[in-house]
This record gives C-alpha cells, structure tokens and sequence, in this order.
C-alpha cells in the first residue's frame, strides 16, 4: 500500500493539514494561530487545547483544510507561521495529513500484535504505510509475506559487537527506507542509549503493565500465583530508562479467580493489540504532544 507521496499524485478534494504547538503559557494564543490560519485561507475543522498551569504551559492541535492549496503551498504557510512561533516561543510543526508515515515494525517470536497492525493497515483504519518489518528472530517472516510486507531477519547475539552490529544494521534500514517511526511490537530486545537517543520520541513500544511488579519471567505466572484481579497492557515511547519512557496508552481487564495463566496471557494479549494500534493511530495523526516524562494527547 503506497502513500499518496509515493503514488506520484495528491487525493481530490481539499488539503488538511495539522499544526501541533507547545509554548508557554500566555495570553492570545489561540487568537494569534487563529488569526494567521484564517489569513492563509484554511477553514479550521478541529481544534483542542490544554493549559498546565502547575508548568505554565501551553498545548494545541489544530486540524484544518485548506482550500485550493497546491502542495508547493505548505513550505509558505511554514515561513508565515515561524514570526508567530517566535514570538511565543513555540515548539511547533505542521503536518500534511495525505502523507502516511512510514513506521518500522519489530518484532521476535509472538506475532499477535504485528498482525494486528498490518489487519487494521489493510482495513485503513490505520493510516500508516509500513515497508519493512524486522525480525531478530526469522519466525514471523510468513507472517510478514501474508501481508505483502517485507521481512528482514537482524539477529542479535550475545557480544555487544554483535549488538552494536545490530543496531548499526537498524538505524541504516531507518535511513534506506526514510522511516518516520518505529513501532516494538513485542520485540523482547533492550536498545542501546545511543539508539534511544537518536530516535528520541519516535519509537512506540507495548508491554504487559505488570511490571514493575513481577519483572523477568513468566509474568502471567507470577501474576496468577499473586492472585492479581486486574491485567492489562501499557504502551509507551521507550527512552534509556527501561520501560520508564513516557506512557500513551494503558488498557485493562478485570480477571476471576479461576483464571489460569494461559487465560490471562490470553487476556493480555488482547489488552496489547489494543493498546498499541491506539498508540500507533495517534502518533501517526500527530495527536501526541511530549509533556517531559508524561504526554498530551488529543484524541
């Protein structure tokens, strides 16, 4: 499935497009960007703020189309908006929404969220594109090729050469198929820092939300042996600090006594998939604002 980019081509109709902004707090904000969008001749289709004023700080999202809009258009509508930015001292970026991002999905051995999201890319009701999956392990390969998705096996041996080999290899494919985020669909490898630091906010992970509790593993044995009566699944950006990254998404399930830990692996699974496409559909229709440890999220 190709982007509209990539067809050589834009989709009839008008353009839309999101500004996403984070300032500090003031007045006339929302005057000011609504003020600059009207002048350039965008009709304003959604728009969604929040103010932290424990931090004085300021969010926006903006959704709009603008008509008749050619796509040599949008580096203007950049250039009008930057005196703005500067004089709020804006983070700030615009994005044409007919551009997919281009995700890198990883993976190991258990598949249940890799195909999920490529099920729900196919269904478009997600709207990325995705031209690689990258396996340390091969097993998923078929998995892969029934979705009409390449596959790349990188395994990562036990020296550190061998994972900075690794990681070499990744960030070259990264580069080679201009990826826009990278999604750890269950991928059971810890990266580097350097790595972490180099796709700082742009590399969405899932895990079960056991942890801290019940580290290493088999944590759905150690969850049943502890009786635990709510399970579920946390997706997060991943940073240095082990699955400290900040959160996205979290969903739960309540669970019975009799649940045994095949079930409630089962239960988690399913609290997995979910959590991880709502990560992956907001990050993708820039609905994610970076807040230090925590996040903004227009939904």
């Amino acid at each position: 499935m190709r982007s509209a980019a990539e067809r050589g081509g834009r989709p009839a109709g008008p353009r839309q497009l999101v500004l996403t902004l984070s300032c500090p707090d003031r007045p006339g904000i929302v005057h000011a960007v609504a003020a600059y969008l009207h002048g350039s001749g965008s009709n304003i289709l959604d728009s969604q703020q929040f103010a932290d004023l424990t931090m004085n700080r300021f969010f926006m999202r903006v959704h709009v189309e603008t008509l008749g809009a050619a796509p040599a258009d949008l580096p203007a509508l950049r250039a009008g908006f930057g005196p703005i930015a500067g004089e709020f001292g804006m983070d700030w970026d615009l994005h044409d929404l007919a551009i997919r991002p281009r995700v890198l999905i990883m993976v190991s051995r258990e598949g249940h969220c890799l195909n999920d999201l490529l099920y729900r890319r196919e269904a478009e009701s997600l709207a990325i594109d995705v031209p690689l999956v990258v396996g340390n392990h091969p097993d998923l390969a078929r998995l892969a090729a029934g979705h009409g998705v390449p596959f790349e096996h990188v395994p990562v041996g036990p020296d550190p050469a061998d994972r900075a080999e690794a990681e070499g290899r990744l960030l070259d494919l990264v580069a080679a198929h201009r990826i826009d985020f990278v999604v750890l669909a269950r991928y059971m490898r810890i990266l580097s820092p350097e790595v972490c630091a180099k796709l700082a906010g742009r590399i969405i992970n899932i895990h079960h939300s056991f942890l801290p509790s019940f580290r290493g593993a088999r944590p759905y044995q150690q969850a049943y042996e502890y009786g635990v009566k709510v399970i579920g699944a946390t997706a997060h950006y991943v940073t240095p600090e082990l699955d400290e990254g900040p959160i996205i998404e979290q969903e739960v399930a309540r669970v019975e006594h009799n649940a045994s830990p095949p079930q409630l692996a089962a239960t988690g699974r399913d609290a997995e998939r979910v959590a991880l496409a709502r990560a992956v559909r907001w990050h993708a229709e820039h609905r994610i604002l970076l807040h230090g440890r925590r996040t903004v999220i227009f939904r």
